[in-house]
């Protein structure tokens, strides 16, 4: 436990001021890109959103997060001590922080692990609980694509680009065939051995086996809880999703743009895909240029500016803003628990 709790703090004093900066750039990147996308037309368009609309999206990242809270106790099972929905969404709204707040969102998984970590769940298990909730994700994107491609073959879709639809889907078939596999075959892969390096030592190799093995056994596990939870998973996962990538298309109706909400959905999905190699924390400016770029062949460019900057407000601020005190008051009880060095 100590060492854990070591690790714990040697994760948190990486926090350092450039993560500062790179939140701050994160923050001002969607108002400096609606300024310059759409000037001051877009800023008043902004201003006179309807408030029951705004409310309605308010209301439905809220729900999001209690369905992930709710989606995170289903797959612990009671493994991790009694976890109810406020300690679950507490964890949500701590490990999203993090994931919003570093690049490419590698301080989610972290963020996570540790704190399942606080509750005497080890990392290794924690790994596969990550992994279970990609692999949720991964099948309703992968069934959702499906439909799109059924639905633009056979009917008479107006939309721009459709070819990234095929491409998208046939990106997320790789993937998760190339995940599957990884972990179907990972005994034999361990005992293969190959070409011997002096990095990682032999030390080091051996304990990445034994947390990848413990990993794939806590999939497993997880995998074989009742039928009946893991549909419930699965609803939950699609809940969650249908209304948070409903968000862009509320805004869309909010600035007077007119998009059918297949789009906006799968504008959102290629987006936040493309945003992953952007420097910044939370992908910012590339998920407003991606988002922004495929909306503006259906409306104007200051409603489109609009509608992002308000998407991006609801999705991608809100998350820091209802996380960031959670993850200090977790992260002082951190430093407070680990043992002096």
């Amino acid at each position: 436990m100590q060492s854990t709790n070591t690790i714990n703090r040697r994760q948190l004093l990486k926090w350092r001021p450039i993560h500062g900066v790179l939140i701050a750039l994160a923050l001002i990147a969607p108002l400096v890109l609606t300024v310059w996308l759409g000037g001051a037309l877009a800023l008043q368009r902004v201003r006179h959103f309807p408030l029951e609309l705004l409310l309605l999206m308010l209301l439905l990242a809220f729900l999001c997060w209690n369905l992930n809270a709710l989606r995170l106790r289903l797959m612990l099972g009671g493994r991790a001590g009694r976890l109810g929905q406020r300690g679950a969404l507490g964890i949500e709204l701590a490990s999203k922080f993090a994931l919003c707040a570093t690049p490419g969102g590698s301080g989610g998984p972290v963020t996570l692990l540790m704190l399942l970590a606080q509750r005497g769940f080890p990392p290794a298990k924690g790994a596969a609980i990550f992994l279970i909730d990609q692999g949720c994700d991964l099948l309703f994107f992968m069934a959702m694509l499906s439909g799109l491609v059924v639905f633009s073959l056979f009917s008479n879709t107006q939309w721009p680009h459709q070819s990234l639809i095929q491409f998208s889907l046939v990106g997320l078939v790789l993937l998760a065939t190339l995940v599957g596999m990884l972990m179907r075959f990972l005994p034999s892969l361990l005992r293969a051995g190959g070409v011997i390096t002096s990095w990682p030592s032999r030390y080091r190799r051996r304990w990445l086996a034994r947390r990848l093995l413990r990993c794939r056994h806590a999939l497993k596990v997880t995998l074989k809880l009742p039928r009946s939870i893991l549909i419930a998973m699965l609803t939950l996962t699609a809940s969650h999703w249908l209304m948070r990538y409903s968000l862009l298309y509320l805004a869309v109706l909010g600035v007077g743009g007119h998009a059918d909400w297949m789009w906006t959905f799968l504008t959102q999905m290629l987006a936040m895909a493309a945003s992953q190699f952007s420097f910044l924390p939370g992908g910012a400016g590339a998920a407003e240029v991606g988002v922004g770029t495929l909306l503006l062949p259906l409306m104007e460019r200051e409603q489109a500016a609009a509608a992002v900057l308000i998407w991006r407000l609801v999705s991608y601020h809100l998350y820091l803003a209802a996380g960031a005190p959670l993850f200090v008051l977790y992260s002082y009880r951190m430093l407070r628990r680990s043992p002096a060095r």
